[in-house]
């Protein structure tokens, strides 16, 4: 008998229960890298068929950490994704919550455009880009992951959103940011990417801002040309308002 039979032979077999504490029980084991394999996949089906908030928040708890042979952390992350997903809107409070304090949160937008409407998703993005500053953060991969998922959404609502973290304090998540803002397609975006330019200190990251106005044939504000001309990277001029390589 494994070490979840008995909770399994008590269970409804219509709709899985579980006290606080065999739920604890089963979390600790999911949580557990160092969990026998077989009990942390058992106990990941046992969640899954009771399908409530707090079990979501159980299953959450995989997506903490990888495990080798990475076969059986991708079977196991999409055991405990079909899990959640099956919960539908029951899921989407914990799913918030996490991805407000994750690591990374590839797995649970993954889950989340499985459960929301097409239409909605966006709306979630933005919700949880909306936790965000601009400031230090020690881990700043959610912020990147949200940014970047948000470019298939084109609309005046995301490069608005978007906008700010042009200055973030961290290259990458300006790096991405960049994108972003190109992606909404959007010529309204000049004044604050040649604002952004002109701050920045990367190099990477202004031949990247001074290409993609370049490459859209947007005009640059006559009251930023010469913040504009101030800041270009070498291989780039201004000439009135039309940048070009050069």
């Amino acid at each position: 008998m494994g070490l979840l039979d008995i909770f399994r032979k008590s269970a409804s077999s219509e709709k899985k229960q579980a006290s606080p504490k065999e739920l604890a029980r089963l979390t600790r084991i999911v949580g557990n890298k160092l969990s026998q394999d077989y009990d942390r996949q058992e106990a990941i089906g046992i969640l899954s068929d009771i399908g409530t908030a707090d079990s979501v928040r159980a299953l959450l708890k995989r997506f903490d950490f990888a495990m080798e042979p990475s076969i059986t952390d991708q079977d196991e992350k999409d055991s405990a994704a079909r899990g959640i997903i099956a919960a539908g809107d029951l899921a989407l409070p914990p799913l918030r919550d996490y991805c407000a304090r994750a690591e990374s949160i590839t797995w649970p937008l993954r889950i989340l455009r499985q459960i929301v409407e097409p239409e909605h998703f966006v709306d979630e993005l933005l919700e949880l880009l909306e936790q965000f500053d601009t400031e230090y953060l020690r881990n700043p991969e959610p912020k990147v992951q949200l940014i970047t998922t948000l470019e298939e959404f084109p609309s005046e609502e995301v490069r608005i959103a978007v906008e700010p973290f042009l200055t973030d304090v961290n290259e990458n998540v300006r790096f991405n940011a960049v994108g972003t803002v190109f992606a909404m397609e959007d010529a309204k975006a000049v004044d604050a990417l040649v604002e952004a330019m002109a701050q920045e200190e990367s190099l990477r990251i202004k031949n990247r801002i001074a290409g993609g106005i370049v490459q859209r044939g947007w005009q640059i504000p006559e009251a930023l040309r010469e913040k504009c001309s101030g800041s270009l990277p070498n291989g780039f001029q201004l000439d009135g308002a039309v940048l070009s390589r050069g």
